[in-house]
């Protein structure tokens, strides 16, 4: 018997300790709005990353996001496909009631529900099983070796609250349904909800029950959405805001200049990258009328030889970007350095355009958000601009990401037939990039939920599945090479760039930014 436990010696905190008795207030503002308080109805890093404060996982993960303990104090492999979970005693949930192994099997079951959006998290047929109160087992289908280090934002929900107020059904975030967990949470974490008022504010309190030592000196957390970037940045110059992210590349400078202010800036994990419909026999926005023309690796390849990215990296991201070849950061795949992008060639795309039949080009509609990633709408409006070079005449659908996710989510079958989407695997490795990007999926969406393109490639199935059970690390990386491999040969996917981080905070504001961009309050002191 494999036997992991991992002492609790609690994060080394990157701030000033000193100040950690005097309460404090802060004030913070992201481009987008948190829309729902329900933990399995978006994956998404900033939702998930908020909610973060408030729910916990059996696991977590520290600055450096390096695994820790957190609502499981210690965990056995008894064997490949049999996985124990010791829990950790004496802990509340926000209004009082005990955390215990049923509140572990339910969340599970309530993570693979319909309208959940977390589901993949768990190996498919995984049986969860109460061995007593304090106690869970996994029993899979097959080997996980890496199995919980996606459960960070898994999230334990309270079954008795749950049930309670009539809340078993996930609040997807596709159809934009709502439900009591959706305005209202119950966790275990650093911080409670007090107020929620979608699209306009959510406070959050000290949790002063919370199980583990508070590092931080925060009484209270106010997150309202500023979806202007001068008013955000504004907002913080005039003392208004403690915190705000993203901060546009352009205003970096003035914010180092500002006697009360400064900037925080790293590499992301994540990365950005457009998306083509290779699904559908003839594309929903598009004037080539009885085809597909993105089934076509010519005209795939052709985009990828049109987009300038060079140029996007100087103009638009002020060199606050890293062109990317792949699906996953160089950081985190270590054969990344034998990849190379498709070069910026356009008569290389034209020819590719002519030879696939369309030597004038088409119209295709772009969906985009407008408040999600760093310079999002400005980047589709700069691949509009340079596909029109090859006879493509894009049309740019900019939305509040609210809307754009369900779009292009829709449970009606993914409404979209050109896209941009970001992208941080969870488990900070690769095969949840291949199971959830790059794997089949039927016309109900089962199987890759985020592979929205609908494009199935049996090859990389197959290697995603030897990839499942192989616990080899070496023999692991070279079936995700060869999947890669054959991803960027066929351009299924245009990755652009892992975006930089940039935040903007007062001086007196000391928090830690971690590379997946989440902002955890348990992280931040005010001095």
């Amino acid at each position: 018997m494999i036997t992991v436990k991992t002492a609790l010696t609690g994060a080394i905190l990157s701030m000033a300790l000193s100040s950690a008795t005097q309460a404090e207030t802060v004030n913070v503002a992201f481009q987008g709005s948190l829309n729902s308080l329900d933990p399995y109805s978006l994956n998404e890093t900033f939702t998930l990353g908020m909610l973060g404060n408030v729910y916990e996982g059996l696991i977590r993960r520290d600055e450096t996001l390096k695994i820790e303990p957190a609502l499981a104090e210690s965990w056995e492999v008894i064997s490949p496909k049999h996985w124990r979970f010791h829990l950790r005693k004496n802990v509340k949930f926000h209004n009082g009631n005990d955390f215990t192994a049923e509140d572990v099997v339910y969340s599970m079951d309530r993570a693979r529900s319909e309208g959940s959006n977390l589901g993949y998290r768990i190996p498919e047929g995984a049986e969860v099983v109460a061995v007593d109160d304090y106690t869970v087992d996994f029993l899979l289908k097959a080997p996980s070796p890496i199995m919980h280090s996606g459960w960070e934002t898994l999230y334990i929900m309270d079954k008795e609250w749950t049930v309670e107020n009539e809340a078993e059904t996930v609040a997807s975030a596709s159809d934009n349904t709502v439900n009591y967990a959706t305005l209202n949470a119950n966790g275990t974490g650093p911080f409670r909800v007090v107020l929620h008022e979608p699209d306009i504010r959510t406070s959050f309190e000290n949790f002063e029950n919370w199980w583990d030592t508070a590092k931080h000196n925060l009484t209270a957390v106010e997150f309202k959405p500023i979806k202007s970037d001068a008013t955000r940045v504004a907002a913080l110059l005039t003392g208004e805001m403690d915190l705000v992210f993203p901060v546009p590349v352009q205003d970096l400078k003035r914010i180092r200049e500002t006697r009360t202010t400064k900037a925080l800036t790293g590499s992301e994990l994540r990365t950005v990258f457009l998306g083509l419909d290779q699904k559908r026999d003839e594309l929903l926005y598009s004037d080539v009328k009885g085809k597909n023309p993105f089934k076509d690796v010519r005209v795939r390849k052709a985009f990828n030889h049109a987009v300038n990215i060079e140029a996007i990296r100087l103009k638009i991201m002020r060199e606050l970007s890293s062109p990317t070849a792949l699906m996953i950061s160089p950081l985190l795949f270590s054969k990344s350095d034998q990849f190379e992008r498709h070069p910026y060639d356009i008569e290389a795309a034209k020819k590719l355009m002519s030879e696939a039949g369309y030597p004038d080009g088409f119209s295709v509609v772009l969906d985009c958000p407008n408040d999600r990633y760093v310079n999002d709408e400005a980047i589709c409006q700069a691949v509009a601009a340079m596909l029109a070079r090859i006879g493509v005449k894009v049309d740019l659908n900019a939305m509040p990401k609210a809307l754009y996710f369900a779009k292009i989510l829709s449970s009606g079958g993914f409404d979209t037939s050109f896209y941009m989407l970001g992208w941080t695997p969870s488990t900070l490795e690769s095969s949840v990039v291949l199971k959830n990007l790059m794997n089949c999926r039927d016309d109900e969406g089962q199987g890759a939920s985020y592979n929205i393109g609908g494009w199935c490639d049996p090859e990389i199935d197959a290697l995603t599945s030897k990839l499942t059970l192989e616990p080899d690390l070496t023999k692991r990386d070279e079936l995700i090479e060869k999947a890669f491999r054959i991803a960027h040969d066929k351009a299924y996917y245009l990755p652009l760039h892992q975006q930089a981080l940039a935040w903007g905070t007062a001086n007196n504001i000391v928090v830690s930014q971690r590379a997946d961009n989440q902002l955890l309050f348990r992280f931040m002191t005010k001095n």
